[in-house]
């Protein structure tokens, strides 16, 4: 049996009056060694390319009843465990997933929230905490132009975001009348996140509720499909909950015609919601605000700061155009949120949240404008777009590789396979392609994301780093190529 510790050694851990300095020094350490292993980091490579067994052996024998006897030796074996394999989204060549390196104001912002502590569920425990989360989100309605009435509440990511929408949407269309369940819809693209089909799984409506619309050759979804989607619901007597319009598709950064969809929603009576978990910071893009127009009608938006506004996870929000719509995520409890704390006026962001502990996840993205401002995080999102259309070229002109479609965000679909296409197997190209993306993440030289297109095995550059270059791409395709010949000349041999 472990050997307890003492309760007053414990209580110097705690962090108050008397620890105070001692809770600088250990941040400080702590951030020396996280500094040390991103720099290594910058040479060495996005990642280790070790494997879930390696790793695994490394946990074997630690006795979590025993603690280590002093913060230094917890380090150090943190930096065993975690630090030296971690995958650092700060390198130029990490380029899978929607993942991006932060903002040094938003960095010092985790420190001060975990730090206080604060919850952001009601004003006794928050105060200026609630009032800062509100700022924020009204200033974020008033770039999307929801209106006057608008508000929203901070969430974990766009998964929450999107199920917390689609709850409102479904109570609107049906109130408490839960027979309706069976006969409710939700219309998305093709091309919609999974959290749309989660969502209406959770809502009682199972997946089936979700109606895939046809997307276009650019990845957009289809207005004359979703027309005829909305007419054959209203048909066969199924109830049209919501249509989920997408502003940055995870796979194709593509963002659907919200105007002509707004026009539709209008026109049928649907709750509009605009997924714009990647393309929200478009909001502030000096240049690309236009790629956004319609999305001032939606009813509902979601938006994910952790993505396009170089946020540390998690750092998002829902937003509605009208504030009332977040009753349906009301509920009181004497303890904690009273109807009097309503009546008096007092703000308790548990009354439109999921959530009830809530961190204060706002108060990075506060320091972050307040440090730097809306444009300068707008430039760095209109960098790394300009960097995937330089990258398209670059794809588009090389003889080995085939893109799926031009970009409209950060993001680029691509597949090996050498011209001229008769000479190869599509099985094969397939599996070179696999082979490829795993080939480099075990040598740790770069990182990539995949997918299927069309039912073929494709590659992604998902691109949010503005210190990514052209020469970065070109170096990875090369990098591509060379583990997926090297893997089709094995297979042509065998």
């Amino acid at each position: 049996m472990a050997t307890p510790q003492h309760p007053r050694t414990a209580r110097t851990q705690l962090l108050h009056a008397a620890s105070a300095d001692a809770y600088v020094d250990l941040v400080h350490h702590g951030a020396r060694r996280v500094a040390a292993r991103a720099v290594r980091a910058a040479s060495a490579g996005p990642f280790t390319g070790v494997t879930p067994d390696a790793l695994a052996a490394e946990f074997a024998g630690i006795d979590l009843d025993v603690p280590l006897p002093d913060p230094d030796a917890a380090l150090d074996e943190l930096d065993r465990l975690y630090l030296r394999d971690a995958v650092w989204f700060h390198h130029p060549r990490y380029l899978a997933h929607l993942n991006c390196p932060v903002l040094l104001p938003a960095l010092l912002g985790e420190t001060v929230l975990a730090a206080v502590n604060s919850s952001l569920d009601t004003w006794d425990q928050s105060a200026g905490g609630t009032l800062i989360e509100q700022r924020l989100i009204d200033w974020t309605a008033g770039r999307i132009g929801l209106g006057p009435h608008a508000d929203g509440v901070f969430t974990s990511g766009g998964t929450q975001s999107n199920l917390q929408a689609l709850l409102i949407a479904r109570q609107e269309a049906c109130g408490g009348d839960l027979s309706m369940l069976p006969r409710l819809r939700i219309l998305a693209s093709s091309d919609a996140h999974f959290s749309v089909t989660k969502a209406a799984t959770l809502l009682g409506l199972g997946p089936d509720a979700v109606v895939a619309v046809p997307c276009d050759t650019d990845r957009r979804m289809q207005p004359a499909a979703l027309e005829r989607a909305l007419e054959r619901c209203r048909r066969a007597g199924e109830v049209p909950v919501a249509v989920v319009a997408t502003a940055g598709t995870t796979d194709f950064g593509s963002i659907d015609p919200l105007p002509a969809i707004a026009d539709l929603c209008d026109r049928h009576d649907v709750w509009l919601h605009v997924d714009a978990a990647y393309g929200c910071g478009l909001l502030v893009s000096p240049t690309r605000r236009a790629l956004l127009d319609g999305i001032e009608r939606a009813d509902s938006v979601t938006v994910d700061f952790h993505k396009s506004f170089f946020q540390p996870v998690s750092c998002s929000a829902l937003l509605v155009r009208d504030r009332s719509a977040l009753r349906h995520a009301t509920y009181h409890a004497d303890y904690l949120n009273p109807k009097r704390m309503t009546e008096q006026r007092i703000p308790n962001q548990v009354d439109k949240s999921l959530q009830t502990t809530r961190r204060f996840d706002a108060l990075k993205l506060w320091l972050s404008l307040r440090t730097l401002g809306a444009d300068a995080v707008g430039a760095l999102f209109d960098a790394v777009v300009d960097l995937a259309a330089d990258g398209w070229e670059l794809l588009a002109a090389d003889d080995r590789f085939e893109v799926v479609v031009r970009p409209q965000l950060s993001t680029l679909v691509f597949r090996w396979a050498p011209r001229p296409r008769s000479a190869h197997r599509e099985d094969l190209l397939d599996a070179a392609n696999l082979h490829a993306r795993d080939a480099l993440a075990a040598s740790g030289a770069a990182m990539v994301a995949g997918t299927v297109v069309d039912g073929r095995h494709h590659l992604k550059f998902t691109l949010l780093n503005p210190e990514t270059t052209t020469a970065d791409l070109a170096a990875v395709l090369d990098l591509i190529a060379a583990h997926a010949e090297a893997y089709l000349d094995l297979a042509r041999a065998a």
